[in-house]
Order: structure tokens, then sequence, then C-alpha cells
């Protein structure tokens, strides 16, 4: 399950790390992210690898409202990409 830190009424942020396969590598799911959910994005950490089968991976900080995040997180698993929350979210480190 992924928990919502800083929630109030009208603004909410939310930690995950995506898991993007290759096969998206060459489309713009961060970009549609932000303008069909009208959400914020802050990335803070990312590695992509070429010639490799390892999917990318992106540690993404949302903040929206809880509709926008929950229906950018239904966008993002209906293309079968792997969203997990952020383990520790008084820390720095990602503990995945």
């Amino acid at each position: 399950m992924i928990s919502f830190i800083n929630q109030s009424s009208s603004m909410n942020q939310l930690r995950v790390r995506l898991y993007i396969p290759q096969s998206y590598w060459q489309e713009p799911i961060i970009s549609r992210i932000i303008s069909c959910f009208q959400i914020t994005i802050n990335i803070t950490g990312a590695e992509l690898e070429k010639n490799t089968n390892i999917p990318g991976r992106f540690d993404l900080e949302l903040r929206g409202s809880m509709s926008q995040i929950g229906d950018c997180l239904n966008y993002l698993e209906s293309l079968n990409i792997k969203v997990l929350g952020k383990a520790n979210a008084d820390g720095d480190s990602w503990y995945c």
C-alpha cells in the first residue's frame, strides 16, 4: 500500500518509485502525467541504462489532490508500470 505524506484537504504529496520497462523509454510518461492529471512532479532520482533489460527507475514526489494522484496511479497501473511507495517517508534513503 502506498501512503500519502503531508496530507491536507487540497494538496497532497506522495513519494513513489517507478520502474519503467524499456518498451516505454521513448514514451513521454512523466510529461503525460503532468499534462493529463495536473500534478506537480519533482524528480528526486533516476537511473536509465541503455542496452540492458533492466527497467528504468524514477524516484518522484507527486503533488496534487488525492483524486489527481489516484487517477495518476491508476493510469500507471493500466500501463503495467511498477509503482512502489517510499518505505521511509522521513528519511532520504529508499529501502526498496
